[in-house]
Formats: C-alpha cells, structure tokens, sequence
C-alpha cells in the first residue's frame, strides 16, 4: 500500500492511503447504502409517529426524537465520516473538525439519553400501570426529551472545543497525532474513561438493571394471573382486560429492550476501546477504530428495522407512506392497531 501526503505543507502533514479501487469502490457502495438506509428508515419513523394521531403517545415521542437522532447523525455526521474512512484524508478544515467530531459524539450520547428516560418509561408502564399516565405525562416527556438533547450537546462540544479530551496528553498529541489534513477522535486517560462512563457504561447498566426489573415483575404478574381461583365473571373479564394491556406493555418494553441491547452491542467496541487504548500506549490501529466507529453508526440503521418487526403499526404504516396515502384527507387518523 502506497502513501502520500494529504496536504503539501511547511507542517506536519498526515499520510493518505492511496487504496486501489477494488478496496475503495466497495468501501464507498457499503458506506453509502449504509447512509441511505439510515437515513430512509428514520425518516419513515418520524413521519409516522407526527403523522398518525394515534401514534401520540409519551413513549412514541421518545422514540420520535430518538429517531431524529439517528437522521441526524446519518445526514450530518456519516458523509464526512465516509470521506474520511475512505481517503484516510480530512479535506474540510480543523474548526469544522471539531464541529462534525463534537455533533458525532453528541448524537451517541444522546441515543444513550433517549433509551435511558425509554427504559424508565417502560418502567412505570410495566412495574405501576395504575400511576403511569399522572407520572409520565406530556410535560415529563418534553423534560426528557429536552435533557437527551441539551446535556449531551453541552457535554460534546464543551469537551471539543475546549479541549477537555485531550488534557493531560496534550505533548503526545500534537506530536505524534496531530497533523494538517487529519481529524482525529482523540481521549487521554482520564477523558477517555470519563467519557466512555459518562456516555456509555453507567447508562447502559442502569439500563441493564431498570429492564431487569422490568422483566422480573413482568414474570410475577404473568404467574399471579395463572394462579388465580374462584373468581367471579366480573373479576375475570376485568382481569383478562387488565391482562390484554399489560401484555400490550410487556410487548413495547421486549421491543424497546431490544433496541437497547442492539445499542448495548453496537457501541460497546468503540467505548470499550476508547476507556482502554490510551493505557495501551494508544496501540489499537486507526483503521480499527474506525470500524468500530461504523459498527457504532450501523445501530442507527438496525433501529427503523427493528420497529418494522416487532410492530404491526409501523409495517402498516411504512406501507401507507410508501403507497403515498399519508397525502389523503383524514389519513393521519387512521386505525393502526386495536387497543
């Protein structure tokens, strides 16, 4: 494999692989298709939860805005991201460096956000029906969504653009990473585990406890309706009414946890290896950072599809938006499922 120079300078100038084009060409189809998907199922999300009146619920507005998310990150963040992949080359400037590195890792950390306050949600649906609808009502909703989009923005680019990340390794970087024509996510040690525990690892297993609770009652209440005798017609067309909801919510919170695993799964690497390569004497390659990176944008991709599994209102949906009958009058308050 061949190098040259990004950019011809008096500085310090990065190298550039020089890939043939059998590498490249499919590096480019993958990346772009994955973009494009990302970019089309999200969308299709969002127009379904604003469009659909039955969709407006507190539960279905996180995931619109979870959803907003991953447009986002698929529109502003993964193109830049492929070039650089790609060229092993940044062509856009050092400020819009920090920029797109700063929105990169606001959007992560406001996934995370968004599938923790998801996660409490299903919680109080699941673990106390009876006050569900007085404790998360539209005003606790726009509060979570509000904190899942304004911490994560002023903890990213206050981190970037005060160079937080870098403190205490600040010698190491600009001499031996940082170069003209390169844009690089770099952590010391203490920012880079800060950071992994604060973004990843402490919501993630507040997560993990929160769907384990979840998944402990859900068992108790199936058993305690299994067990029950001797009642009247009255009590068991109650308990059957009663049973058919927390059915209906044990199903969102498997679907939710789902998309929380799937996050679990594809994030962990990056953290993982952000918490661990600046005590390797930052050993882990580049190149497979930057797998990781796109292991990471490929949960955004994976999220739209689990919806079109798991939920009948989204296929349906999906399908109306694609036949184009969304454009019909009264169309946004069609039936998608049965309570």
């Amino acid at each position: 494999m061949q190098l040259q120079y990004c950019f011809e300078t008096m500085n310090k100038s990065c190298e550039k692989n020089n890939w043939s084009n059998s590498i490249r060409i499919p590096m480019y189809v993958f990346m772009v298709s994955t973009i494009l998907a990302t970019l089309a199922g999200n969308l299709a999300v969002i127009i379904s939860i604003a469009h659909f009146k039955q969709l407006h619920s507190p539960t279905n507005y996180l995931i619109l805005s979870m959803a907003t998310v991953d447009f986002l990150l698929g529109c502003l963040v993964m193109p830049y991201s492929m070039v650089r992949s790609v060229e092993n080359c940044w062509y856009f400037g050092e400020i819009f460096c920090k920029i797109h590195t700063g929105t990169d890792i606001m959007l992560s950390t406001a996934s995370i956000f968004h599938l923790s306050f998801i996660s409490v949600d299903r919680y109080y649906a699941v673990c106390d029906p009876l006050r569900y609808k007085t404790r998360i009502n539209l005003f606790t909703v726009l509060a979570m969504i509000a904190t899942s989009w304004v911490v994560p923005a002023i903890f990213a680019f206050g981190m970037i653009f005060l160079e937080l990340n870098i403190k205490g390794a600040e010698s190491y970087f600009y001499n031996e990473v940082s170069c003209v024509g390169g844009c690089f996510v770099f952590f010391s040690e203490t920012s880079g585990v800060v950071a992994s525990m604060l973004s990843f690892f402490i919501p993630g297993f507040i997560m993990i406890c929160v769907y384990g609770k979840i998944y402990i009652i859900a068992r108790r209440q199936a058993r305690s309706i299994k067990d029950a005798t001797n009642q009247t017609q009255f009590q068991i067309a109650l308990e059957e009414a009663q049973q058919g909801s927390r059915c209906r919510e044990r199903k969102a919170a498997k679907t939710l946890g789902t998309i929380m695993g799937v996050f679990l799964i594809c994030w962990s690497p990056f953290f993982f290896s952000t918490a661990t390569d600046p005590f390797m004497n930052y050993g882990i390659p580049p190149i497979v950072i930057d797998a990781f990176v796109w292991i990471g944008y490929l949960n955004s991709t994976f999220n739209p599809l689990v919806y079109a599994f798991f939920y009948l209102w989204f296929r349906r949906a999906l399908k109306m938006i694609l036949f184009g009958k969304v454009f019909h009058v009264d169309s946004s308050r069609t039936i998608l499922y049965y309570e």
